[in-house]
């Protein structure tokens, strides 16, 4: 495969009337051309925070550590993303190369403004395309992503359309410009189960034809066994496992990820009681000391949970994580 990006100790802090808050501690990662990557954890983990610090989307607020460095290789050259500046800089990013599907669709259109107009004028913005080319080309896309009548639709806005239709033409107006990275925040969490089966099976569909990179971030990671190449662990913003997915899903190393997988419910036993992890995500403004996730771990082995950050260790050539369990040598 191709090496598509590179996230490098990525640190950022908000100033806030509260002072400053650490929402991303030392975040690193890799992305091939042609991967999904799941980045997995609980609201409030720093997993959209990440992903938007790829496109550099974060409010002014932010503040990026000074050994930040986040990479995207392009065909005509590496694109080094915390550089660049204006406007007309990112733009080289933002709806270019890396797209990003949000949430919320209804937060991604104007209500005033039909979907048709909308994802012209990126195309238009992104691309040399003229008005007739654009029309052409947003058409086509609506119509590869599974929305019926994709001419009428074109015309309609976003409030004339379902749940699942939305989310729909937000990929199609994501991918339109065919972007090397495509950040999916969530896509499937407001639709129903059998939507959300076709938007999975529809973005492996993408990722074959388009050969693009795929960060799919997910509290859920029965969508991220189905759909994911590997799967990042975050927990208060710092990555805790990463790996193969089947690695990870199959051997969960961290006690958090055993506590997520543990509380997914059991399809072959409905009698088994859900098994919720316990305690409650500490405020950014309360960090613990250590180990972010002493406070709810069940696995702590002494004062070094508490007072060191553990480093990253090898379970296997393709899967690690960051606890004290390994640094003391015992068993899992």
């Amino acid at each position: 495969m191709t090496r598509l990006l590179d996230v490098e100790n990525l640190t950022l802090q908000f100033d806030t009337d509260e002072g400053r808050i650490t929402a991303v501690d030392d975040v690193s990662f890799t992305l091939e051309a042609g991967e999904v990557m799941g980045l997995v954890g609980e609201s409030g983990s720093g997993k959209s925070v990440t992903a938007k610090s790829v496109m550099k989307l974060n409010p002014s607020n932010a503040i990026y550590g000074p050994d930040t460095k986040v990479t995207l290789h392009l065909d005509d050259g590496p694109v080094d993303i915390m550089s660049l500046q204006t406007s007309t800089d990112l733009k080289v990013i933002r709806g270019g190369a890396i797209s990003m599907i949000f949430q919320e669709p209804m937060a991604s259109f104007a209500p005033a403004i039909t979907i048709g107009d909308q994802m012209t004028e990126q195309l238009q913005i992104h691309t040399d395309m003229n008005l007739k080319r654009a029309t052409e080309v947003s058409i086509e896309m609506l119509d590869r992503v599974g929305i019926s009548d994709a001419s009428t639709r074109f015309k309609q806005y976003a409030f004339e359309l379902s749940g699942g239709m939305r989310q729909r033409a937000m990929i199609a107006m994501a991918l339109s410009t065919k972007p090397k990275l495509l950040i999916a925040d969530e896509p499937t969490t407001a639709l129903d189960v059998t939507i959300q089966a076709q938007v999975i099976d529809l973005m492996k569909d993408l990722v074959t034809d388009f050969g693009m990179g795929i960060i799919f971030i997910t509290h859920d990671l029965g969508v991220i066994a189905q759909t994911a190449d590997k799967v990042a662990v975050m927990y208060l913003g710092r990555l805790v496992e990463q790996g193969a997915v089947r690695d990870v899903i199959r051997n969960p190393s961290h006690p958090y990820t055993k506590g997520l997988i543990a509380a997914l419910p059991q399809l072959d036993d409905l009698d088994v009681p859900l098994q919720a992890i316990p305690g409650d995500i500490p405020s950014p403004l309360e960090r613990p000391p250590g180990c972010v996730f002493n406070t709810r771990c069940s696995s702590i082995v002494g004062d070094v949970c508490t007072s060191v950050i553990p480093d990253f260790f090898k379970v296997t050539d393709t899967h690690q994580v960051a606890c004290h369990i390994y640094d003391e040598g015992a068993s899992k």
